[in-house]
C-alpha cells in the first residue's frame, strides 16, 4: 500500500518563513547598490572640491603678493616725495642765502676804493675828511655783515688755496714758508661761500 506524501509540519513552515525574511545584519541588493552610489558621489564631490580649494589658495597667495607690492610702492613713493621736498627746501634756502651774491660782488669795489682812499690820505688831510671816509667804510661793512658777508684778511696766516689766491711768492727767512706775508686785496665770504678770494703774497724758503 502506497505511502502518503509527507506534508511539512507547522514548525518547518515557520522556520522556512524566518529564513526567507531579511536579517538585520544582512544588506539587500538594493542597499548595496545605494551604498555604492553614495560612496561614488562622495568621491566625486571630493574630486570637485580639491581643484576649487587649490584655486582659492592660489588666488589668496596672489592677492597677498599684490598687497605686499602695493605697500612697497607706497613706501617708495613716500620716501621719494620726502626727498623731493627736502631738496626743494634746500634749494629755497640756498636761493635765499646767495641771492645777493651778484649784488655783493658789485659792492666790493666800492669797499676797496674806500679802504684805499683811507690808506692814501696823507698826514696833511683834515681829520674831518679822514673821519668821513672811515665812517662811510664802516657803514658799508656793517651793511654787508648784516646780510652774511664777512671779510677774509689772512695776514700772517698759512696760505689756504680754498680762499686765497697767491699773486707771488717771496723768500722770507723770518717767517715759515707758505705764510701770507701781505694782503693785496681782501677776500669775502657770503654765508660761508667764497665770493672773492683774497689776493696775497706768500713766503717761501730762502735759497
Amino acid at each position: 500500500m502506497a505511502k502518503d506524501p509527507q506534508t511539512p509540519t507547522d514548525e518547518e513552515l515557520a522556520r522556512a518563513e524566518r529564513d526567507a525574511e531579511p536579517q538585520p545584519g544582512d544588506a539587500t541588493d538594493d542597499e548595496v547598490e545605494l551604498e555604492g552610489v553614495v560612496e561614488a558621489s562622495e568621491a566625486d564631490a571630493e574630486a570637485l572640491e580639491n581643484p576649487e580649494a587649490d584655486a582659492l589658495a592660489a588666488r589668496v597667495e596672489e592677492l597677498e603678493q599684490a598687497l605686499a607690492d602695493a605697500k612697497d610702492q607706497t613706501a617708495r613713493a613716500a620716501a621719494e616725495a620726502q626727498n623731493v621736498r627736502r631738496r626743494a627746501e634746500q634749494d629755497v634756502e640756498k636761493a635765499r642765502k646767495f641771492a645777493l651774491e651778484k649784488f655783493v660782488k658789485e659792492l666790493l669795489p666800492v669797499v676797496d676804493s674806500l679802504e684805499k682812499a683811507l690808506e692814501s690820505m696823507q698826514e696833511g688831510a683834515s681829520e674831518v675828511h679822514r673821519e668821513g671816509v672811515s665812517m662811510t667804510l664802516k657803514l658799508q661793512l656793517d651793511v654787508l655783515a648784516k646780510f652774511g658777508v664777512e671779510a677774509v684778511d689772512p695776514q700772517g696766516e698759512p696760505f689756504d688755496p680754498q680762499v686765497h689766491e697767491a699773486m707771488t711768492m717771496v723768500p722770507n727767512p723770518e717767517v715759515e714758508p707758505n705764510t701770507v706775508i701781505e694782503v693785496m686785496q681782501k677776500g669775502y665770504l657770503l654765508n660761508g661761500r667764497l665770493v672773492r678770494p683774497a689776493m696775497v703774497v706768500v713766503s717761501q724758503a730762502a735759497n
